[in-house]
């Protein structure tokens, strides 16, 4: 039976093992995709083969940067806090970082197909069913980001890795006041949660939607104003919510007199640079995923009665 593509994808996905391995397994199976797990089992993969239907909900985030030019952040989840704490599992988060900060793939499947840069025999799947096995919980690495500037770009990690962030600037002037600067701005990013960089990047449909949905509170609220009023109010609620969502429009949480846009501008002109914010990445531990509800007893019992 030949072999396909789907189908190795479809084992890989099953098993978490290797694209390698999982084509080979099929292979040596003749497409057989029940046989292809065994083989699996049987070749070391077996840890990581029964692992691979559980929740990897907890981990930590982590960033590098390198000479304020280029910058890496990612995400890898485990199963427990207890081993998002072990300095087995962290090393192997670092590593990860340093491949992201030298990969050139733009998605998450390029990345695990790439060769391993700790040992080029091995691809990044490989180096993690690896772990795996080693460190005996599911591993997930999720996400990472890349950020390549001819500015500055710095990192901040909340938390102990709860809470990472990039924030990248043009600016024709790099010192430790900006880079201080930018961190703080990080810190905001992190503590505030935006949505957006400025207004810029709001899109229209979204802005549309919004205005929809306050034109509809604003008329039950008010029934009797006259739509003059009631549009003056929906473009001051519209005002009041870009000032949430957008970093810059934000209030400047070590400054309230200040937005993040004043704050930046205000550091800017101390140091005789031109400097705008460009983008920022904010990475959240477990953001979005299911967390697993831990119930020992049940757990025990479970095991007692298999």
């Amino acid at each position: 039976m030949a072999v396909t593509a789907k189908m190795v994808k479809e084992l890989r996905e099953m098993t978490g093992a290797g694209m390698m391995d999982c084509k080979k397994a099929l292979n040596e199976t003749n497409g057989d995709m029940d046989a292809a797990i065994e083989f699996l089992r049987k070749n070391g993969e077996a840890k990581a083969v029964k692992k691979a239907g559980r929740i990897a909900a907890e981990g930590i985030v982590m960033a590098d940067v390198k000479d304020d030019k280029t910058a890496a952040i990612v995400e890898v989840n485990s199963e427990t806090d207890f081993v998002a704490k072990n300095a087995e599992f962290q090393g192997f988060v670092k590593a990860v970082v340093n491949q992201a900060i030298a990969s050139d793939s733009a998605d998450m499947d390029g990345f695990m197909a790439e060769a391993w840069n700790e040992d080029a025999s091995k691809t990044v799947q490989d180096a993690l069913n690896e772990k795996i096995s080693i460190i005996g919980e599911k591993l997930s690495i999720r996400r990472f980001e890349k950020v390549v500037t001819d500015g500055c770009v710095v990192s901040y990690i909340h938390g102990g890795g709860r809470i990472g962030v990039l924030v990248e600037a043009e600016t024709d002037v790099v010192n430790d006041e900006i880079r201080s600067c930018l961190k703080n701005v990080a810190m905001q990013v992190a503590a505030m949660s935006p949505k957006y960089t400025s207004r810029d990047e709001v899109d229209a449909s979204f802005l549309e939607h919004e205005k929809e949905i306050l034109l509809a509170q604003a008329k039950q609220e008010n029934p009797n104003k006259p739509d003059n009023i009631i549009e003056k109010m929906i473009i001051g609620r519209l005002n009041k919510e870009m000032k949430e969502i957008c970093l810059l429009d934000q209030v400047y949480v070590q400054d309230s007199d200040l937005t993040v846009a004043k704050y930046v501008e205000k550091v800017a002109k101390e140091n005789g640079a031109n400097m705008t914010v460009k983008k920022f990445v904010r990475f959240e531990t477990g953001e979005g995923l299911e967390k697993k509800n831990e119930d020992f007893a049940a757990e025990v019992a479970a095991q007692m009665n298999a």
